[in-house]
């Protein structure tokens, strides 16, 4: 299965994300940054799930935190389609979220531009 797609398509899939995710609260949670425009991980962190023996694929989870912000929570999965929970480093959250930690000012090509 082919999981990627063109810088174009990811343009106006984020672009139209940053226009329209206060939108989608309700009111109570409009403002706050409830919703992140990214969450950036060390390669470290993925390649060590990737890296566990048996793990064929990544899933992603969004989660929420106790003061109500999203982030991304994803675990290595086996050939079966069962997520693999066993041991240390089996569980990717804590990313650097923007905002309020966001990327250096983006080139022309990149997801992350106003």
């Amino acid at each position: 299965m082919n999981h990627f797609i063109s810088l174009d398509q990811a343009k106006k899939m984020t672009t139209l994300y940053r226009l329209e995710k206060e939108n989608i609260l309700s009111d109570l949670y409009k403002g706050k940054d409830i919703l992140s425009f990214s969450e950036t991980f060390d390669a470290d962190s993925f390649l060590a799930v990737l890296n566990k023996p048996g793990c064929k694929k990544l899933r992603t989870y969004f989660g929420m935190s106790d003061d109500m912000k999203i982030h991304l929570i994803t675990v290595g999965v086996n050939e079966k389609g069962e997520e693999m929970l066993d041991g240390i480093n089996s569980i990717l959250e804590d990313g650097i979220i923007c905002p309020p930690i966001c990327p250096p000012p983006p080139p022309p090509h990149s997801l992350n531009y106003e």
